[in-house]
Order: C-alpha cells, then sequence, then structure tokens
C-alpha cells in the first residue's frame, strides 16, 4: 500500500496512553509494513500527587486525523482501570483543543462491558463509558469483541465500530488443529454458545455447552453441571471472551475431562489473568488439564510471561487495527474487516 491517495480528513497520526504504548508500537509497526509511516507526536501523561490525571501533547495536531490507542487492563504498567480511563478521556480533550480535525479512540478493551443493562437501582457504567467518550470530543470508537453488542447503541453522536479477534483465532485453529474430525468447540456457559456456534459451523464440527444450573433440596442448595453435547473422545477448543481470575473456565475443564475429553485448549480475546490466575492455569496445564490457552495481545503481557508460562500463545490484533485505522483515513471500506464469517473465507 502507499500514502498517495488525497482526501480531506487529515494526516493520519496516531497518539498513545501510556498504558497503550504496547498495542500502540504493534500498530504503528503494522502501518509501516503496509507502506505508511503515520505521524506519531510526543505525549506525555502526569499524574499528580492527589491521583490526579491529564495528558499533553508536545506537538501540533491541528487538521490532522488522530487516533488515540489505549488499553486499559496493562498488567505490566502500574495505573489501574480508572486511571487508564481518565488518561485517555484527557488524551482525547488535548486532541480536540489542539483542533485535530477527527479524533477517534481506539480501545481493544471495552470497559465496563459486563455492565451493560441495569437491575434493581445500580448505573449502567457501559453507557456511562460511552457518554464520556463523546463528551471528550471522541468521534469515532474503535473496540473489539465488545461483550454485548447492545453498546454499540449507547453512542449517539459518534461511532462505534466493533472489531472481531476471531480472524486470527481462525488462522491459528486451521494451522494448528488439522484433525477437524475430532474437534468440539464448547461454551463454557450459556452466553457463550454463540460464538462456540460461529466456530463449530466455519470448521463445520460439533459443539458443546457446559451449563451450570442450582439443584436445591430439603437440606441445601448446591450447583451442578451438565454437559449438552458429546464430548468424549474429543479434542475441545473453549471459547471464552475475557479471562479475569479463571475460575469459570477451570471448572468447566474439570467437568468436560470428567465427561471424557482427550484434550483441552482455551482461546479467550482478553486474557487479564487477575490475581493469581496465571498460576491457576500454569498448575492445570503441568497437571496435563489443559494444553494451550491463546489470547491476544489486546491485553498485552509480553515476551518474559510467553517465555514463562509455555501453555500461552499470543496472537496481535494489532495488524488488523492498523488495517481499519488505514481504511477509514482513506475513506476505504472497513465492511468486510469487521465482518468475522466474510473473513473466513480469506483464510
Amino acid at each position: 500500500m502507499n500514502d498517495s491517495i488525497a482526501n480531506d480528513r487529515g494526516k493520519l497520526t496516531l497518539l498513545s496512553c501510556k498504558a497503550g504504548e504496547p498495542f500502540f508500537k504493534r500498530v504503528v509497526d503494522a502501518l509501516k509494513k503496509m507502506g505508511i509511516t503515520p505521524n506519531t507526536p510526543v505525549v506525555e501523561e502526569v499524574k499528580f500527587a492527589n491521583g490526579e490525571i491529564k495528558t499533553v501533547l508536545h506537538d501540533y495536531v491541528r487538521g490532522n486525523d488522530v487516533y488515540i490507542i489505549q488499553t486499559f487492563d496493562n498488567p505490566k504498567e502500574g495505573n489501574n482501570l480508572h486511571d487508564n480511563i481518565m488518561a485517555l478521556l484527557t488524551a482525547v480533550d488535548a486532541a480536540r483543543h489542539s483542533d485535530a480535525e477527527s479524533v477517534t479512540a481506539v480501545i481493544p478493551q471495552f470497559p465496563y462491558s459486563k455492565n451493560e443493562k441495569t437491575s434493581r437501582r445500580e448505573g449502567i457504567g457501559a453507557r456511562l463509558i460511552a457518554a464520556m467518550l463523546e463528551e471528550s470530543g471522541a468521534k469515532r470508537v474503535l473496540t473489539m469483541d465488545i461483550h454485548q453488542r447492545a453498546i454499540q447503541g449507547f453512542f449517539n453522536q459518534s461511532i462505534m465500530d466493533n472489531l472481531y479477534a476471531s480472524r486470527e483465532f481462525m488462522k491459528y485453529i486451521k494451522n494448528s488443529n488439522p484433525d477437524y474430525e475430532n474437534l468440539v468447540f464448547v461454551a463454557h456457559d450459556m452466553g457463550a454458545a454463540e460464538v462456540a456456534r460461529f466456530y463449530a459451523n466455519k470448521f463445520n464440527v460439533g459443539m458443546a455447552i457446559v451449563r451450570a444450573y442450582t439443584k436445591s433440596s430439603e437440606i441445601d442448595e448446591k450447583i451442578e453441571f451438565q454437559v449438552v453435547g458429546d464430548v468424549t473422545g474429543k479434542d475441545i477448543i473453549m471459547v471464552k471472551d475475557m479471562i479475569s481470575t479463571g475460575t469459570t473456565i477451570l471448572k468447566a475443564v474439570d467437568i468436560l475431562l470428567e465427561r471424557g475429553a482427550k484434550s483441552i485448549k482455551v482461546i479467550t480475546s482478553f486474557p487479564f489473568f487477575n490475581k493469581n490466575a496465571d498460576e491457576k492455569f500454569d498448575k492445570y496445564y503441568k497437571d496435563g488439564k489443559i494444553i494451550e490457552v491463546i489470547g491476544t495481545d489486546a491485553v498485552f503481557h509480553g515476551e518474559e510471561f510467553c517465555k514463562k508460562y509455555e501453555w500461552y500463545k499470543e496472537l496481535s490484533v494489532a495488524p488488523l487495527f492498523a488495517e481499519v485505522i488505514y481504511n477509514i483515513n482513506h475513506k476505504l471500506s472497513i465492511s468486510e474487516l469487521l465482518d468475522n464469517k466474510k473473513e473466513f473465507e480469506k483464510i
């Protein structure tokens, strides 16, 4: 690709908040491989003694098409989730006040995505994040594997585009699982059934669901599990959008092994591994219960983590974001890049 296409969106400019720097560097590298060298102004993230955060742009961006990259849960960076949210908002606002032609928030992780509806007396966190992004000046938001599609409806003025990590997962599965006949995709709960069905249909293999339900008696109440589908002697790939503490999915692993599963892999878009989840997975790997966990660099763990835990494989979605950013800047279609069904046919 070349950068000779004239457009009125302004010069392609990429900025990064502190927590988003690893992903930012990969997106820039991907653009350079496409023949594009974006403008990358110097950005300073300032944190005051009382915890307040502001972002300062040390180069002009007037008239530019600006993309600000941030990841909210970065295990290798010290700020917490709310620090990183505020850093993004102040960066977007700084670009707006610097008279950027357009500002896009590039956030592979959408914060508060599980809090997309209200129950009893509680707020809707995902709606508040959408409102703050719009108020700060983001005309567009690029995210990935949004937990609930309804979140797109929380944006009134801004455009929200949802990318899919499935393209990278499907490439990896095709290369590492030649024996499709023995492959079964498993949803760890009913909420993941649609995604498991998508993969099963694309590879023309079986699917199963691990269903938890409450069994009550006069004495007590306990949680029991039911496996819907045939997993006996099968090579299992469990699908989960995000892994936090790992408790739920590892319980599902135990149930599948009890039902006779031959081997188990896990694919996840957001491998947060909160608390001591990495140690739990390491034990399961050493005990022979799982053989691999495949995650994306939307949650960046780094080379040392991958070396320490040989069961973890990191796939990069930065090239996908780079391609979408290029197409938006050059006013080209992004429809096929956002359609994981069409992408399968190209793999």
